[in-house]
């Protein structure tokens, strides 16, 4: 097999390129990265491209920032503040404007994080996906560029508060105990400390980092706030966090499945998360993205060639095996959204997913 998509690692440098071939020891580096899936080369399905929301060069700039603003945080003494030759703010303005420029050219594509990438810690993966997310919603909703920027640097610096919490506690296995947990929680107050007093960082963006962990109902913290208490933007990120970190590999579980995560938000909206909220993200989604494999309920396996904006949970779907598990000599699209009938059951696969 030949790699069908490209490989980051932390830096968000190309680690592995497109063609190269995947030996076992590859295989066996890549799954000690924690990678569990990948894209392969497919001669029947060599036209579908799945395309990255930002180029490969507003990736590497966007996790250098991250990187380093972030572990310049956690090494800095409380009482000094960040101490590079630019504030935080003015680091992280640069790739959140090239971010906004880049998803800016298809402001109304189906967001869709295709992307593979190897990294030292979940926390900045996470930081780079959540911008993303919240650049395409904005977007979506006719946001200003001002306004982009806002929630934009909000999105990106939302979990700067774990960057003061142990990281014993941060890469932990397994399940936090009530301690633990509880100074886990902290990293909502400590986000706002850092951000609040921070050059160029609006406080709109600081309140990000503090309420993203609150909720409707008054049972998120660190405030217990209810309903128009919490900030939109903040909304809007408690929703994306949510999604992205069920969406991950963990160190002490295995992703869900995207369709499985927005089930989990959807049985919180009214409670947890705004109902016209989880509604508008989920028809922003591409439940199953381009170049998945998926089986279908009729036994059949194929690879979604396309998605259908005004059914995002019914893809387009190229038939490559029958419910035999024979490969068909004349490959056959399915339109998901004209044949109610059939549904997909799973997704990808538990070594690999997916071809180009």
């Amino acid at each position: 097999m030949r790699l069908g998509k490209k490989i980051y690692n932390e830096e968000g440098l190309v680690l592995l390129n497109e063609r190269v071939e995947l030996t076992q020891s590859i295989l066996r580096r890549l799954k000690q990265y924690g990678i569990t899936r990948l894209y392969i080369e497919d001669s029947r399905t060599e036209d579908i491209v799945p395309q990255d929301p930002i180029s490969d060069e507003t990736r590497r700039v966007a996790m250098n920032a991250i990187r380093t603003g972030f572990r310049q945080f956690m090494t800095e003494n409380w009482n000094r503040g960040f101490h590079n030759t630019d504030s935080i703010g003015k680091t992280f303005r640069e790739p959140l404007s090239m971010m906004i420029d880049d998803i800016g050219r298809n402001p109304n594509a189906m967001l869709m994080l295709t992307d593979i990438s190897v990294t030292d810690l979940y926390l900045f993966q996470h930081s780079l996906n959540v911008g993303i997310y919240s650049i395409m919603l904005g977007l979506s909703l006719g946001f200003s560029r001002e306004q982009l920027t806002v929630l934009g640097l909000g999105a990106l610096l939302h979990d700067i508060g774990k960057t003061k919490l142990p990281l014993q506690i941060l890469q932990k296995p397994g399940k936090l105990n009530d301690g633990e947990y509880e100074l886990m929680k902290k990293h909502t107050e400590f986000g706002y400390r850092l951000l609040k007093d921070e050059p160029n960082i609006p406080l709109i963006s600081a309140h990000c980092a503090l309420q993203h962990h609150e909720r409707l109902d008054g049972s998120g913290y660190p405030n217990k706030l209810r309903g128009d208490e919490i900030h939109e933007y903040a909304k809007w990120l408690g929703i994306v966090d949510s999604y992205d970190a069920m969406t991950s590999n963990r160190v002490y579980r295995e992703a869900m499945l995207p369709h499985q995560a927005l089930e989990v938000l959807f049985a919180g909206a009214g409670t947890l998360f705004d109902k016209d909220q989880v509604e508008h993200f989920r028809n922003r989604i591409a439940i199953y993205p381009i170049g998945s494999v998926v089986k279908l309920s009729t036994g059949e396996t194929g690879v979604v060639v396309d998605v259908n904006s005004h059914s995002p949970q019914r893809p387009v779907v190229r038939i490559l095996e029958d419910e035999h598990g024979q490969e068909l000599k004349e490959p056959q699209e399915v339109d998901l959204s004209k044949h109610l009938s059939v549904m997909i059951v799973s997704i990808g696969g538990a070594s690999a997913a997916a071809a180009k």
